[in-house]
């Protein structure tokens, strides 16, 4: 059988979970998710887990913090103070936001904390600094 290499076209299926069984993604009720491996369309460490896979087959991935999305950076988290937020903007910890740099960039974060006076932003991937395990089906190589 033909085994997964990079420049192939991979279609699979997979849940993504944490150490703690908690599922962050899924392709569940959906289209498999399709790319070329190698391409650096998906994190690196999925990628490496995925070489050599056939058809059919299924494999459980577990991709370390460093080759999924990096660390957990405590200098990407900056306190704000209460006032400068518009007061439409909602403060509850969790809260995923755009904001705008000041050189125009735009740029996600989420609010990590707040106080009486301070809101916490954490400029961070959500998912950095996890180990990632992903369950996952070879659909078809193209």
């Amino acid at each position: 059988m033909t085994q997964a290499k990079p420049g192939d076209t991979l279609h699979l299926h997979y849940k993504g979970s944490l150490d703690d069984g908690s599922v962050f993604d899924s392709s569940e009720g959906r289209d498999p998710l399709s790319f070329e491996l190698g391409s650096g369309q998906i994190i690196p460490g999925l990628e490496a887990g995925l070489t050599g896979m056939e058809v059919g087959e299924k494999r459980t991935v577990r991709v370390e913090a460093a080759d999924a999305y990096g660390e957990h950076q405590p200098e990407r988290m900056q306190a704000v103070e209460r006032a400068r937020l518009p007061g439409h903007i909602p403060t509850d910890p969790g809260t995923q936001l755009q904001v705008q740099t000041q050189d125009g960039q735009t740029l996600n974060v989420t609010i990590a904390d707040v106080t009486d006076t301070e809101v916490v932003l954490d400029a961070n991937h959500p998912l950095a600094g996890k180990a990632l395990i992903f369950d996952v089906e070879l659909v078809a190589i193209a």
